[in-house]
């Protein structure tokens, strides 16, 4: 616990720009909602590598997030439920569940087509949460931790700053 809290501050407190982070962390929503080896996940780890987006916060984020969508599958199974037994979208799932690609996809389980909807929809919202959030706390809460006795005692000892000293030389990151 007290671990993941240290990450979550490293994290924060880096340069990274946070966009990055928002996008680590909404990309890991997706992930963490839907089964690990579908295809649109693999497509996302593609993406993660490919684009300049925090890889620490999205291994974080699915650290997190995969909990929530382990007690969100109930409701998963009634938004796939609902959008598979659509009359006017029967069709498109008939023309999807006949194509290889999408067969592969699992599009006709209820669990992943309600995931995959919900954490589409919530990318957005959630990208603007994260990114305002972490632009709040790096203007206002960021002072305040800094100031605490717990921080100002590790960063006296002499190992911390060894460390960043090293850090300084690009040896560590």
């Amino acid at each position: 616990m007290i671990q993941s809290v240290i990450k979550i501050l490293k994290v924060l407190n880096s340069e990274t720009h946070p966009a990055q982070i928002s996008l680590g962390l909404c990309f890991s929503v997706i992930v963490a909602f839907t089964p690990k080896f579908s295809l649109h996940n693999i497509v996302i780890y593609f993406l993660i590598l490919f684009f300049r987006i925090n890889l620490s916060a999205f291994l974080l984020g699915g650290f997190l997030f995969m909990g929530v969508g382990a007690l969100l599958d109930p409701l998963f199974h009634r938004i796939g439920l609902a959008l598979l037994t659509m009359p006017w979208l029967e069709r498109l799932w008939t023309a999807f569940y006949n194509a290889t690609m999408w067969r592969v996809e699992n599009f006709n389980n209820t669990v992943v087509m309600g995931s995959l909807v919900s954490g589409l929809v919530l990318f957005a919202p959630l990208y603007l949460l994260f990114n305002r959030t972490i632009l709040y706390y790096r203007k206002n809460v960021y002072a305040h931790v800094q100031k605490l006795k717990i921080v100002k005692a590790i960063k006296a000892n002499d190992f911390y700053q060894r460390y960043q000293s090293l850090k300084d030389w690009g040896g560590l990151s």
